[in-house]
């Protein structure tokens, strides 16, 4: 029997090909907008595509779902992975259509991607280097290699510590963010190939105490 993941469904993912991406690398998946299969599952996986003020409604709009999500994450310790908008919804604040609040789990705010380079397009998409920091080494699921990415705004983590690896889309934008249980990909695993299967399986492998 294989970790059970619960896949939280609210309107806001990919949910299908990350779905067959983690099946892919040997999870037990319930996509699921059920509080109490989240509050039994082994880990949690956060997807997220589109702007953040609507994945932060989508994710509120489920009744006792944040409360659900805390009560196993924070309070459970169960390994959590917040997926492109996902991982932003740990932050503090979006600033993307005015002030929304995130889940506060990471202090740090989403903001625009503001290159002073105008030959740096945004959105940042299409295949880029994931560059580990030196503090995020042996962090065990995160690792060197190229990924997918599709943003228009970037997680401003308050605490360097919290940054797990960068990308260089004009400037160092943050690529992934760990702290404890918590884990967050700014790119999309379910799209970069065998980095991201691998990704997914260090996931499923990962023993945050």
């Amino acid at each position: 029997m294989g970790e059970r993941v619960a896949l939280i469904d609210y309107g806001a993912g990919n949910l299908h090909s990350v779905h067959n991406a983690l099946k892919a690398v040997g999870a037990v998946v319930d996509v699921t907008a059920d509080t109490s299969t989240v509050r039994a599952a082994d880990r949690i996986v956060l997807p997220g595509v589109g702007s953040f003020k609507a994945c932060a409604e989508g994710l509120r709009a489920i009744p006792g779902m944040v409360e659900a999500m805390t009560e196993r994450v924070q309070v459970g310790g169960a390994p959590f992975l917040g997926i492109c908008v996902g991982m932003q919804l740990l932050c503090t604040r979006g600033l993307e259509h005015g002030k929304t609040a995130g889940l506060g789990w990471i202090p740090g705010q989403v903001r625009l991607i503001e290159p002073t380079d105008p030959a740096i397009k945004v959105p940042h998409m299409g295949w880029n280097d994931v560059a580990l920091l030196p503090h995020a080494r042996g962090h065990h699921v995160v690792e060197e290699g190229e990924a997918y990415f599709l943003h228009s705004y970037h997680f401003a983590a308050e605490d360097p510590q919290h940054i797990a690896a960068l990308t260089d889309h004009g400037e160092g934008l943050v690529a992934a963010v760990a702290k404890d249980n918590l884990l967050g990909v700014q790119f999309h695993p379910e799209k970069s190939q065998s980095y991201g299967l691998e990704t997914l399986e260090r996931f499923l492998n990962w023993d945050p105490a």
